[in-house]
């Protein structure tokens, strides 16, 4: 009789949608406290009068929280990076668009979180084994 020690399917899927979720958390929980802290100590960025460098300053707060978290889980530095550099990947080719007019601060901030959900996942599924919580 041959056993395997691969989880079931229905398991595996499960953590991956709670690391994602997990991940997620981690997100929103660095960019509301440091961006708290960052007005606190005057360091705010106005959303109106300088939205490149206000996403800018989110999306590195969310990448702390972020990364925080997947150290904390284990991940390497490769998948932690990378998940960062999706947090400013749908922004900066967003940037033109606001400079000529096309886009205004809100629709930015729109967008690019729009966008970012779906390349987290993708990112994430590019690395199945490890965010399903195989390869720790």
């Amino acid at each position: 009789m041959t056993t395997t020690t691969t989880p079931r399917t229905g398991r595996r899927w499960g953590r991956f949608a709670l690391h994602y979720l997990e991940m997620i958390i981690a997100m929103f929980a660095g960019m509301f406290a440091l961006g708290m802290l960052q007005s606190a100590v005057g360091l705010g960025v106005s959303h109106a009068e300088q939205p490149e460098l206000w996403y800018l300053s989110m999306a590195l707060n969310m990448s702390i929280g972020m990364a925080a978290w997947m150290r904390v889980r284990g991940h390497g530095w490769a998948p932690t990076l990378e998940m960062c550099a999706i947090m400013f990947a749908p922004a900066v080719p967003l940037f033109p668009l606001l400079w000529t007019g096309v886009m205004d601060a809100d629709g930015l901030m729109l967008v690019s979180h729009v966008v970012m959900f779906p390349l987290m996942l993708v990112a994430m599924l590019r690395r199945l084994d490890e965010y399903a919580g195989c390869a720790h």
